[in-house]
């Protein structure tokens, strides 16, 4: 499926009402079903352009195309931020970089004072259940599974971990603590978190709503996968169908890959296989139209392991936008967004609502029917799933990123100001301003010509950037206050 061809055709909405901190969501009247069950999928970096349902030639993707088919995809749609961690903090509190605690990778927990989303959901009497990579606290501390809402658990604690696909072994909650167990060998990591997945679907009854986070760890590197989903991808000596491959050694952080190109497509076949795997179960299990299913990926395209961005280029990963992983631009930052749930999500519909990760929480405690009031950046994006009007914009999107020098991202509906080398001084500052109505790849610099935007946008950093508790988060913009 090719809805959307070309990526940069998509045009975008412009955004006009403002976005408080301490939102209290309107509640939505759900009927029949007050409290849905709740799917959530998260890839691991993938691109928006890997999917056929974004554009994507190359890379077979039938499951999720046909969750695009049957539900809503979104065209605009962001992450919470340009790597792992921050990005799921961002997920979990609805909070963006400017607030939240964790505001990169590394090992730093969120705080017992955090709220997540499943403490929310298990609130409101759901059974919960995380099976994948988690990275916001280790055993011991404030930011454990078991103490953030999860009553079921197994995989990583430490983001690092996460980064092998046959790891020696797995973290789980065992009466009410997390415990280190060994797997065996040759074991795929995600292979055991999708039927771990399946496996609590088929124990669920009709008494209990359930919340199901699958926190796949691919394809982010290193680029191992299973031969059943690298064949598709191979010729029949046994070579890959993408030619020329520049094959990744052995010996460094990753493990080596012979074919950078086939694996990764086959790490973006497999995540499809796991979600239309999960998909049969709830339709075995007759739970179809009691289940909201989300599908979406933690950041943007990387190139590690072998990936290059020669290797982005060719698959169109970024969806014609510029950058990848790490980069404040759309190709870091803009993510697949599909959601899916027959009988109330309308079929075949699309949304070009402009949301991203914060939105999740107050969305999912609003199905959930939660009345208590959210501390969150994020608004409700409820009744666009169920089609019902709804007045739903953001006066702006924040990102702040640490790593490569530092910079922070505002988009204001169709500007976007991009601030780079805020860190490093060795290097000049630079400020670069965009138009995406006109310029969705941020290609043309308008930073000379509007002087005013650029203020409206240290205005706005001034306004929502709270000083980071872990001091290796802070970051400013000159001459704001």
């Amino acid at each position: 499926m090719q809805r959307f061809g070309i990526f940069i055709s998509i045009s975008l909405l412009i955004l006009q009402s403002s976005c408080k901190e301490n939102n209290t969501s309107t509640q939505v009247q759900l009927t029949p079903y007050q409290k849905p069950n709740i799917v959530f999928v998260l890839a691991d970096d993938m691109g928006i352009g890997d999917l056929g349902s974004y554009g994507q030639q190359y890379i077979q993707t039938p499951n999720l195309d046909r969750m695009a088919e049957q539900g809503m995809l979104f065209t605009d749609f962001y992450s919470g931020s340009t790597v792992c961690a921050p990005s799921r903090a961002s997920l979990m509190t609805g909070l963006h970089t400017g607030h939240v605690t964790v505001r990169g990778n590394g090992e730093f927990p969120l705080k017992a004072t955090d709220t997540t989303i499943t403490q929310i959901l298990k609130s409101q009497g759901y059974h919960t259940a995380m099976f994948g990579k988690w990275g916001l606290g280790l055993e011991g501390t404030t930011g454990s599974p078991e103490k953030k809402g999860w009553d079921e658990f197994t995989g990583h604690l430490h983001h690092v971990d996460a980064h092998f696909q046959h790891p020696d072994s797995l973290w789980s909650i065992v009466q009410g603590e997390v415990q280190k167990h060994a797997i065996e060998s040759d074991a795929y990591a995600n292979d055991i978190f999708n039927q771990k997945g399946i496996e609590f679907i088929h124990k669920q009854s009709s008494d209990q709503p359930f919340f199901l986070l699958m926190s796949y760890t691919v394809p982010h590197a290193e680029l191992r996968v299973a031969d059943e989903f690298l064949e598709p991808y191979l010729d029949q000596q046994g070579h890959s169908v993408f030619t020329p491959e520049k094959a990744w050694p052995d010996g460094r952080h990753y493990g080596g890959q012979k074919y950078p190109k086939a694996a990764y497509a086959a790490m973006v076949s497999s995540v499809d296989a796991y979600i239309g795997s999960i998909m049969e179960a709830l339709k075995e299990k007759g739970l179809e139209e009691h289940t909201l299913v989300i599908f979406t990926s933690d950041n943007g395209t990387h190139i590690e392991g072998g990936r290059t961005k020669q290797d982005v280029a060719f698959f169109n990963s970024n969806g014609n936008l510029r950058g990848v992983k790490r980069d404040l631009y759309e190709g870091g930052l803009r993510t697949p967004f599909i959601a899916y749930w027959p009988g109330t999500i309308a079929k075949g519909s699309t949304s070009s609502v402009t949301a991203a990760f914060w939105d999740i929480l107050p969305t999912l405690a609003d199905l959930a029917g939660y009345q208590g009031t959210l501390a969150t950046d994020g608004i409700s994006i409820a009744n666009t799933l169920l089609a019902k009007p709804q007045e739903f914009n953001h006066e702006f999107l924040y990102w702040e990123f640490h790593e490569e020098g530092g910079k922070i991202a505002i988009r204001m509906g169709d500007w976007k100001v991009v601030w780079t080398h805020l860190l490093n001084e060795k290097t000049p500052i630079k400020c670069e301003v965009f138009n995406l109505k006109t310029d969705p790849s941020e290609s043309v610099d308008l930073a000379s010509q509007h002087p005013d935007v650029i203020e409206k946008a240290k205005a706005i950093y001034n306004q929502q950037h709270q000083k980071a508790e872990i001091k290796k988060f802070e970051i400013s913009i000159p001459e704001a206050k």
